[in-house]
């Protein structure tokens, strides 16, 4: 299935790529993760009914649509760019006209990703490189204060990690490395086709 179509499906709009006119050196342009890379990722990654991810720089909101909708779970999408997060609530809108009865919730939080409280429930959390290095361990650091603060087993998801998410990742932090999931048709022209899972028990 084409970018458009499954967009269509779904009934949101999240494809381009966005570059920002006044670039910080702190956060990304915005481009949504391949759906074929995301269908790669839950081919071999669980996920239960009660999970609850947090997409950190979600932009228009692709990751949180496509897990509600095929593996009805909840999701909250953070984004700091108002821009991105006023086209993630048009989303919304248009999506929740045919999702309505889900028993999962989906919501978006315009706020920087340092700035947002981890509930006790949230349990996933999903990155494709929205920001630096810098901001990624505040954030990092706010995921393991919650679950130092109410106990659980919690995951960190990289979609084309950089070595310096990943040296962070394995030589900083008390996370152990769970599974490495490789985009097939993407993997062979560039190995940053891949996502690297983390877990905290």
């Amino acid at each position: 299935m084409k970018e458009q179509d499954h967009d269509r499906l779904l009934r949101i709009k999240t494809e381009g790529v966005r570059e920002w006119q006044h670039q910080s050196a702190h956060y990304n342009r915005y481009e949504a993760t391949p759906y074929k890379a995301l269908e790669a990722l839950f081919d071999a990654y669980d996920c239960g009914s009660n999970d609850k991810f947090v997409d950190f720089g979600c932009g228009k909101g692709r990751f949180p649509f496509y897990i509600h909708h095929h593996l009805h779970v909840s999701a909250t999408g953070v984004e700091m760019n108002g821009q991105l997060y006023q086209e993630a609530l048009e989303n919304l809108n248009k999506y929740m006209e045919r999702a309505k009865h889900s028993r999962s919730s989906i919501r978006f939080e315009h706020i920087f990703a340092e700035g947002y409280d981890i509930e006790p429930e949230d349990n996933r959390f999903y990155f494709f490189n929205p920001f630096s290095i810098q901001i990624f361990q505040k954030v990092i650091h706010n995921i393991l204060l919650s679950a130092e603060r109410y106990p659980r087993s919690v995951d960190v998801i990289l979609y084309y990690p950089t070595i310096e998410y990943i040296r962070f990742m394995e030589v900083n932090t008390a996370f152990e490395l769970l599974k490495e999931v490789r985009v097939p048709e993407l993997y062979i022209q560039n190995t940053n086709e891949r996502f690297m899972i983390y877990r905290y028990e």
